[in-house]
């Protein structure tokens, strides 16, 4: 569950009137700097409601912070509910409209039969850049004065442009709209989560550390893994002895952990419990809470001074149901976008409920953990002994036990298997990758591979396809020569291998100027792999049709009683007669 205010120690998005996205970590006693727009010191924040908009006041004198006002819905969309504002200029029997003091003619170009103005058009319109009398120097001191927010230095560009009386209703609007985005000192406080932080990677940052995963593509990978909430049951597994629980995934990340971070949020782990929300704000900011009505609302800095909370001491834990298990290839897994939701994977928190429900492991612990140093059990010390160590020392070994004792349940655990679906974005080669960790699900789960390209998802499909598994069904080869050179996968493992493929793309939607936007970022279209996990079955299966006297004998039991039915609803019509 998202926090509806802003506490210390969280990252915050700022979307400011151009469109584009900044992350914060909102720390008191600090200032963060909105790019061109300004600056302001974070204490205005805390505490506030999300989704709100501010506005960057002007600094009275140069020793004070800059202050904020909250903009009221009014004034937001004051446009939009100004209907006139949307309208053509109506001049009517010769009139002249008046714009910024300026009489502006009336130029149509398309008119009916009876003379009546339809359209007017900007094709006479030269665009030149000798129209804006003002250079960029006397703007460069208007935005030094910063007087007004922004909006007098808008107002009197719009005054010094000498063609702004001819243009039409639609240019002065979209013009005005240019320099708004540009110049108006507001932003927007949104709270983070992952469509928002996978938009800011993929258009802001730099988006091959995600594998240039998108938005839509992210959406659709969530949705075919099907991951979700489930109770928490223990079952126990058929061949090996323990329980499991459900809800289990299997990952292979490395997308610096936003598949991990969209798996979390849709299990309901992925933000930490939010223990300062029954909190009154006056306690938490060490300051009375002084709210003033929207509109002439403006914040006045503080100094909030947050308690820290205490260490707490650290205790092997580990979920059961609804975990997420990461398998990688380097000492530790890249989990570097997850520290925006608050959770460090080198130090993690216990309050979080992913330091819980997050597992991870390499290859060689999968697969040979005996080679594995982490695997190996430390010497195991009498309490006695341990006792008359030094602090340091005591505290080193006990360190070292539960680390071991924490992976040896981690790899147990994922050996076991019946994990409930697969997730895998890795650059490594995909057929090595699933001829491992297909036989780690249980029957009906789903498998899911993502690639910036199509080409290792058809070689995949194909691994998978029809012919090959019914030339693994009719010459098997021997399950330790696995995997072959014709047979790199298990073919039986899987069945209706897919790849797709997704796009969203934005448009103008504005009457006669509808069109796809052609500012948008290229880069890789992503491809997705789906499959379903089969088991299969086990001995020869034997089909059997109808013999033909065993056929010959059911067609005459069905006419004898096809004939009994047709005799009794005679009899039944013939006494109705004769009763009538």
């Amino acid at each position: 569950m998202q926090p509806e205010l802003v506490w210390p120690g969280v990252h915050i998005v700022l979307r400011v009137p151009s469109g584009s996205h900044s992350v914060h970590e909102i720390k008191p006693n600090t200032t963060v700097s909105v790019g061109k727009y300004g600056s302001f010191q974070s204490n205005f924040l805390i505490g506030r409601p999300y989704h709100y908009t501010y506005e960057i006041l002007d600094q009275v004198d140069g020793s004070r912070p800059s202050g904020l006002r909250i903009v009221p819905p009014a004034e937001l969309y004051a446009d939009i509910r100004d209907e006139e504002a949307s309208k053509p200029v109506d001049l009517e029997g010769g009139e002249q409209a008046a714009i910024n003091g300026k009489e502006r003619p009336a130029q149509f170009e398309i008119v009916d039969q009876e003379g009546e103005v339809l359209l007017r058009t900007n094709r006479n319109i030269v665009d030149d850049a000798r129209s804006q009398t003002m250079t960029m120097e006397e703007i460069e001191m208007l935005k030094a004065e910063g007087k007004g927010s922004g909006r007098d230095l808008i107002a009197k560009i719009l005054d010094s442009h000498s063609a702004l009386d001819q243009k039409t209703a639609f240019a002065l609007a979209k013009y005005t709209l240019r320099k708004t985005k540009k110049y108006l000192r507001r932003f927007t406080v949104l709270p983070m989560d992952v469509p928002l932080l996978t938009r800011w990677m993929m258009t802001e940052k730099d988006a091959l550390k995600t594998m240039e995963l998108r938005e839509e593509t992210l959406a659709l990978v969530g949705s075919w893994s099907n991951v979700h909430f489930m109770p928490s049951q223990l079952e126990e597994h058929p061949n090996q002895p323990g329980n499991i629980g459900q809800g289990r995934w299997l990952m292979v990340d490395e997308t610096g952990g936003l598949l991990v971070a969209a798996a979390a949020e849709r299990l309901g782990i992925l933000h930490p419990p939010d223990e300062q929300e029954n909190r009154p704000l006056a306690t938490h900011m060490n300051r009375p809470v002084n709210v003033q009505p929207a509109g002439d609302m403006q914040l006045t800095p503080e100094n909030p001074k947050d308690p820290q909370p205490k260490s707490n001491k650290r205790r092997f834990s580990i979920a059961k149901s609804n975990t997420i298990t990461i398998v990688h290839a380097n000492s530790q897994p890249n989990l570097s976008l997850l520290r925006y939701f608050n959770f460090d994977a080198a130090n993690p928190a216990l309050s979080h409920p992913l330091s819980h429900h997050l597992r991870t492991l390499s290859w060689l612990q999968l697969l040979h953990p005996e080679d594995d140093n982490a695997c190996t059990e430390p010497e195991n010390i009498a309490p006695e002994v341990v006792q008359t160590w030094k602090s340091g020392k005591r505290s080193n070994h006990y360190r070292k036990r539960r680390r071991w004792e924490r992976t040896v349940a981690v790899v147990s655990d994922t050996r076991l298997g019946n994990f409930d679906g697969l997730v895998v974005a890795t650059s490594l080669s995909l057929p090595p990758v699933l001829h491992h960790l297909v036989p780690l699900l249980h029957g009906a789960a789903q498998v899911v591979v993502y690639s910036p390209s199509i080409e290792p998802l058809v070689e995949l499909a194909d691994f998978y396809s029809t012919q090959r598994r019914v030339a693994c069904l009719n010459d098997p080869p021997a399950p330790e020569a696995m995997p072959t050179v014709d047979f790199p996968v298990n073919p039986t493992l899987l069945l209706a291998p897919t790849v797709q493929t997704i796009s969203c793309r934005p448009w103008q939607v504005l009457p006669g100027r509808t069109h796809p936007l052609m500012t948008g970022k290229g880069g890789s279209e992503g491809y997705v792999f789906t499959a379903t996990r089969v088991l299969p079955a086990e001995g020869g299966v034997e089909a059997r049709g109808i013999s033909k006297k065993r056929k010959d004998k059911l067609e005459d039991v069905g006419r004898d009683e096809s004939e009994s039915r047709r005799e009794k609803m005679v009899k039944a019509k013939d006494e109705e007669i004769m009763d009538s």
